[in-house]
């Protein structure tokens, strides 16, 4: 299970055996959500048990590193 990075007690992962389109899982505080890349961002696919303010802070995290999760997936699964 390839982690991305870890901020604010959140880990942010791909599993090894990943499909398209690309995508991204985070898990912490009791919580998970799934990210998932429209072509231009992105966009939130489910999500339990994250507190309010945890997702801003997640959300921003993924947005402000969306080329490294792209990196980091075609680095992994395309090489």
């Amino acid at each position: 299970m390839p982690e991305v990075f870890r901020f604010f007690g959140f880990s942010f992962f791909f599993f090894s055996r990943e499909h398209e389109p690309v995508h991204v899982h985070v898990e912490g505080n009791g919580g998970m959500a799934k990210f998932t890349w429209n072509g231009t961002e992105f966009e939130l696919n489910e999500k339990q048990g994250i507190k309010a303010n945890d997702f801003k802070k997640i959300k921003r995290v993924i947005d402000d590193n969306a080329d490294i999760i792209m990196r980091r997936w075609k680095d992994y699964f395309e090489n």
